[in-house]
Order: C-alpha cells, then sequence, then structure tokens
C-alpha cells in the first residue's frame, strides 16, 4: 500500500502551502504558484513520471550491461485548460551517456518501461499521448564538453 499525507502549515493564513510525509517517512513542501515555496502537486506528477522510468530504464540497462556513465529524463506535460486539467500531451526525453551504449537497448528499455513496468506512466497514459525520444552521448565527447574543448 502507498500512503501519504499532507498537512495545512498555517491553517489561519490565506496561502495553501502543505506539508507532506510519505508513508516511507520523507518529507517535503507544496505550493502553488502564488506561494511558490515549493512545487505544485502537478509538477510532482511530472517528476514522478520522470523518475518511474529513470529507475527502470537504468535497471533495465544495467542488467544488458551497459557502461552508463550519466543519465537524465525531462519531461514536460501539456494539460487540458479546464479543471482538472488533466495531462493531454507528455514529452518525455531520455539523454544517456555512456561507452558503447546500444542504441537498440536503450529503444528496448524505454519500451518495456512504458508498456510494462513503470505504474506512474500506465496511469498518466489514460489521458495523455506519450512522445519520447531518446539520444545516447557517447562519454568521450561528454568528457570533451565537459573540458571545455569541444567545437573549439
Amino acid at each position: 500500500m502507498i500512503q501519504a499525507s499532507v498537512v495545512l502549515t498555517h491553517p489561519t493564513g490565506t496561502g495553501r502551502q502543505f506539508v507532506v510525509t510519505t508513508g516511507s517517512g520523507h518529507h517535503l513542501i507544496v505550493d502553488d504558484a502564488v506561494g511558490a515555496t515549493g512545487p505544485k502537486p502537478v509538477e510532482l506528477v511530472a517528476a514522478a513520471l520522470a523518475g518511474c522510468t529513470a529507475f527502470d530504464v537504468v535497471n533495465i540497462l544495467r542488467k544488458k550491461r551497459q557502461n552508463l556513465t550519466a543519465y537524465e529524463v525531462h519531461v514536460e506535460a501539456d494539460q487540458v485548460s479546464d479543471p482538472p486539467q488533466v495531462f493531454t500531451k507528455v514529452r518525455i526525453r531520455h539523454i544517456i551517456t555512456g561507452v558503447n551504449v546500444d542504441r537498440e537497448a536503450v529503444s528496448n528499455a524505454i519500451h518495456l518501461s512504458e508498456t510494462k513496468y513503470c505504474s506512474v506512466g500506465a496511469m498518466v497514459q489514460k489521458t495523455a499521448e506519450f512522445a519520447t525520444s531518446f539520444e545516447i552521448i557517447p562519454a568521450e565527447v561528454a568528457e570533451l564538453v565537459a573540458a571545455g574543448v569541444h567545437g573549439q
């Protein structure tokens, strides 16, 4: 069972800041755009989707013995303008850096995450179309860019 609770931080004020406590005992603040002291709850859905697919893809690529040196997932979501403002289109971009990373292994790992493993993605896909892309950056190129050598 997954659990979470939220507690309003200033019950007598006008703000909507809450302290979230997860079932595993972690705490974070959620807020609205006006208070701006923490993410909006819907932003956490996008972050949860990025995290969920990242866990899956990294796990699968490690099992396939892919040599990753860095990995990022970026999520952008469009919403309906009227409440409940569900996601309608989600763009997911995976950026994988590594040594001799196999393109087919990455494609298969992302596909498995989206169709089998990622519970957050399965929920979001009930209302949203996914557009997924990925980029593989050879570790050697990434090192040159970080060192400022690339393009000079």
